[in-house]
């Protein structure tokens, strides 16, 4: 523990924890065994860090939500998985609700200066570039891939291995497996994604017509008929129908004309 920290005995520090110049971790923080606190990093006094992570230069975990109706009174708390790391100057802030966390999941990689607001449910290995800022009560699902100065929008989700274009701007659902660019337009699947995530050819193909279903019909619960035909003993159908069954907010589409519009039965 550098001299110059600042770490209250209250804190509860694990075992082999490293502590860098001019930290601070306030009482009631909980810092898991073998993480590493670089320099200038604030961890609140509502944070959570799992073992084995990572906190670069300036990071601030567990600061108030950025809500003006917030009672700054209310025991909330923010928990970051093991073995995530956050790197330079990266924000995440504290829950609105008491009996829901804000969360990081396991194995995650925040890239500089990203932003994870109040209230997000964050997946395992979730991937946010350079000045992504996800807003309140967000929803990612493992594995997605957010890249650099994209923007999610309170209230919507995420699927899991969706990856979103740089600069994009999301303001709808996005299903699982789908790549988004520009304002909530499906661009087509996330093939890469979906090989790293270990899905075989034939459950790429079954995700592929899925969607052309899917996005063929005007009205979601139509389209849903067609992806339960391809059959419910599928994980990736289970995934889809379920996420789309549970939309509120609407849900990204491809531009009119995409091949993703045309279902092939």
């Amino acid at each position: 523990m550098h001299p110059t920290a600042v770490v209250s005995p209250e804190a509860d520090l694990g075992a082999s924890v490293a502590v860098g110049p001019y930290a601070v971790i306030e009482a009631g923080a909980v810092v898991g065994a073998s993480t590493t606190i670089d320099a200038h990093v604030v961890v609140k006094a509502s944070a959570t860090i799992g073992e084995d992570c990572r906190l670069h230069v300036g990071a601030v975990i567990g600061d108030d939500p950025q809500d003006v109706s917030f009672d700054l009174g209310a025991p909330t708390r923010v928990e970051i998985g093991a073995r995530t790391v956050l790197r330079e100057y990266v924000t995440v802030h504290r829950s609105t609700a008491p009996e829901r966390p804000t969360r990081i999941g396991s194995d995650c990689l925040l890239m500089g200066s990203s932003h994870v607001a109040h209230d997000c449910l964050v997946g395992d290995h979730v991937v946010l570039c350079n000045a992504a800022l996800v807003a309140g009560h967000v929803e990612v699902g493992p594995r997605a891939f957010i890249s650099g100065n994209a923007v999610v929008h309170q209230f919507c989700r995420v699927g899991a291995v969706v990856m979103l274009s740089g600069l994009s701007g999301i303001s709808r659902d996005v299903g699982p497996y789908l790549t988004v660019s520009g304002r909530s337009d499906v661009s087509g699947l996330n093939v890469i994604g979906m090989r790293r995530a270990g899905l075989s050819g034939a459950t790429r193909a079954r995700v592929k017509e899925a969607y052309r279903r899917l996005f063929a019909s005007t009205l979601l619960a139509d389209g849903l008929v067609g992806v339960r035909e391809l059959g419910l003993e599928h994980d990736e159908i289970r995934e889809i129908v379920a996420f789309y069954a549970a939309s509120q907010r609407g849900y990204s589409r491809p531009p009119q004309g995409h091949p993703l519009g045309t279902a092939e039965r």
